[in-house]
């Protein structure tokens, strides 16, 4: 369940006015229909629209928009200047890494905006030129009358373009050293954080903060802790988004996820009265408990009265019926039986027990993330007797370094040398590969032999994954999703192939349960489309009979967990168990040691996976509960039970 952030308005801790949306692209297109206003009225009056432009995947869908309603609408951009905020030093404006690249990739080769009116920081410059450039580039925004509006993202340290922590407010356009963890978080689109430029351009705190509208942007949890920072904290030079606080014309755009840290989301109970729903109830006790370091049972009510929390014991009664009404809420979550236990009472179990055994599909966007995020809970599925079907939706090629596509090329043309078998294809394939990859470049696609080559051994790694924890061969499917095969870390939308695809399956299948990825923290967005295909084949199937019994479940993978008020099936592990989900893992070689996208997470991928399901089971310990080795969770979607 989700609280409705129609229920209260809580707003008293935030220092900058702030607008939540669902998703993302609500968001965006908020923004993107609020400068195309601004842009209309300004050529009807025959004046230029000055726009601040920000990189990274926060705005694309804002620009996606504005081009729609170009091509769609008519909207004219003959008129609009605009001024990028920041560019990589040194670099090529050609390289796909480039801002100048991205631009024109996402914005102005689909619009009519004049080449002249197109300012962005020369990644070529001499270093001893760019002083004197930074000082023409403030002039130039000066001489168009300064910024109408400002588009920004928001850093994981704080950083609003690439304002580093320690940048001060009057600060101006100028060279800057990229702090470590922005070169992390940039690290996957350059092939490494090896590969990222040391330093940038950037304007100044101080240019930003003289736009006449700002806009700061935020999606997914990944940026919910520094959002929180930059509305509800102190202005500090160590988080520079903070001094968007002295700017009154300022708001803050978040989709549900960036928002969960807010005061007015996390505990609004501590920001003023509220009106009390089962789910905040549930909430506030969790919180308090763990706060106070108390299991559940042993909340007072003068725990409850410390912290604002009395109303609670008004509607209900006394802290000991609080405490026994949230205690069995969370224990209801818990089974070690995923697809419901036959022949047993399931009014308080989070599954069915009929039919039995069941049809359970199990999505998994790359070909680890089934194992990854609950190759415990399918394991189960499979020792139970239940008839487990999994999917991986896209072939996660991208994912495998170039060495290994080498090395398992060349086994291949060892292989038919030993067997003596017909190898003149294979040589002359093997040789191919091997020129192409020394002359490649950095951020070019694969050739078309090098990319089946690394389809394979992901494919591979995933059969035996499959094969050891017990999944029969005609049980395994791969999709090849369409938006994915780009070759490139960028993806193409969604479409209705991709939807087909998945469709097609499900009603193969017919399955009685679905698992699918609720991770929405992925740093390359994979993991979203891959959901979003799903629900979207799930609503157009909605009217046939067989989907009025199913149930959706969501896990999480290897960057987040539910939050425990979330979780409505916590599945425990064995030691056992857990020993065995980290085998399965570790068949996905070429995603050890060193995986090619691990997000900014040092651990490898079995270890996030070991850490994440030890931390809930403790939590659930800590609140009372019996101590288990680890758990894995997961949230039933229920979009459809409503409609």
């Amino acid at each position: 369940m989700s609280v409705s952030l129609s229920d209260f308005d809580l707003t008293s801790h935030e220092r900058i006015p702030t607008l939540l949306f669902n998703i993302a692209i609500e968001g965006s297109l908020y923004v993107a229909n609020s400068i195309a206003e601004l842009i209309e009225s300004r050529n009807k009056e025959s004046k230029p629209t000055v726009l601040g432009l920000a990189t990274g995947s926060t705005p694309t869908q804002v620009y996606d928009e504005l081009v729609r309603k170009h091509k769609k609408e008519g909207l004219s951009f003959e008129r609009v200047i605009t001024f990028n905020l920041d560019e990589y030093f040194p670099m090529a404006p050609d390289a796909h890494q480039s801002y100048v690249h991205f631009m024109h990739e996402y914005l102005f080769n689909h619009i009519n905006v004049k080449p002249e009116n197109i300012h962005i920081p020369d990644g070529t410059l001499k270093k001893d030129e760019v002083a004197a450039f930074c000082v023409e580039y403030e002039a130039k925004i000066a001489q168009v009358g300064g910024l109408d509006v400002q588009i920004l993202g928001i850093g994981r340290t704080g950083h609003i373009g690439f304002n580093e922590p320690g940048s001060t407010i009057d600060s101006k356009t100028r060279l800057i050293t990229l702090d470590r963890l922005t070169m992390l978080d940039a690290a996957s689109g350059f092939f490494g954080i090896e590969n990222v430029p040391r330093r940038a351009i950037t304007m100044g705190v101080g240019t930003i903060l003289q736009a006449k509208k700002i806009y700061i942007m935020a999606w997914g949890e990944g940026k919910a802790n520094i959002v929180r920072e930059t509305i509800e904290g102190a202005i500090n030079t160590s988080i520079p988004a903070t001094f968007l606080q002295e700017h009154n014309q300022t708001e803050v755009i978040l989709d549900t996820a960036a928002a969960a840290e807010l005061t007015r989301i996390k505990t609004p109970w501590l920001a003023g009265p509220i009106k009390w729903n089962n789910f905040l109830i549930k909430k506030a006790v969790i919180w308090l408990s763990l706060k106070l370091a108390k299991p559940i049972l042993k909340l007072t009510e003068e725990d409850y009265r410390e912290f604002g929390m009395n109303d609670i014991l008004v509607e209900i009664g006394t802290a000991y019926n609080v405490n026994i009404r949230v205690f069995n809420q969370i224990q209801h979550t818990i089974t070690g039986w995923p697809g419901g236990k036959p022949n047993a009472d399931d009014t308080y179990r989070p599954e069915r027990k009929t039919p039995f055994p069941k049809k359970a599909l199990i999505f998994s966007p790359h070909p680890d993330d089934d194992v990854i995020s609950m190759g415990g809970t399918f394991i189960r599925l499979v020792d139970q007797g239940h008839k487990v079907h999994i999917a991986y939706q896209t072939s996660g090629n991208i994912a495998v370094l170039d060495d290994d596509a080498v090395r398992f090329a060349d086994f291949v043309s060892d292989y038919h040398h030993v067997f003596k078998l017909d190898d003149s294809l294979v040589d002359s394939i093997f040789s191919g590969i091997r020129n192409f990859l020394a002359e490649k470049n950095q951020a070019e696609p694969d050739s078309k032999e090098i990319k089946i080559i690394k389809d394979l051994i992901r494919r591979g790694e995933a059969k035996a994954a499959c094969r050891y924890v017990g999944i029969p061969d005609e049980n395994i499917h791969f999709l090849d999703l369409p938006f994915y095969e780009t070759g490139k870390i960028r993806k193409k939308p969604v479409g209705p192939n991709d939807v087909a695809i998945v469709k097609k399956l499900i009603e193969e299948i017919k399955p009685h349960q679905i698992y699918a990825a609720g991770d929405l923290s992925d740093p390359h967005g994979t993991h979203r489309a891959c959901l979003e295909a799903i629900f979207q084949a799930l609503r157009e199937l909605k009217d046939q009979e067989w989907t009025k019994d199913y149930y959706v479940w969501l896990y999480r993978g290897a960057w987040q967990e539910w939050d425990i008020e979330d979780i409505e099936m916590a599945v425990p592990l064995s030691p056992e168990e857990t020993d065995k989900k980290r085998r399965a893992i570790f068949k996905h070689q070429s995603q050890k040691d060193r995986p090619l996208f691990p997000g900014t997470d040092k651990r490898e991928f079995w270890q996030r996976a070991d850490d994440r399901t030890r931390s809930t089971a403790k939590t659930y310990d800590q609140l009372g509960l019996a101590e288990y080795e680890a758990m894995e969770a997961f949230v039933r979607w229920k979009e459809l039970d409503t409609e």
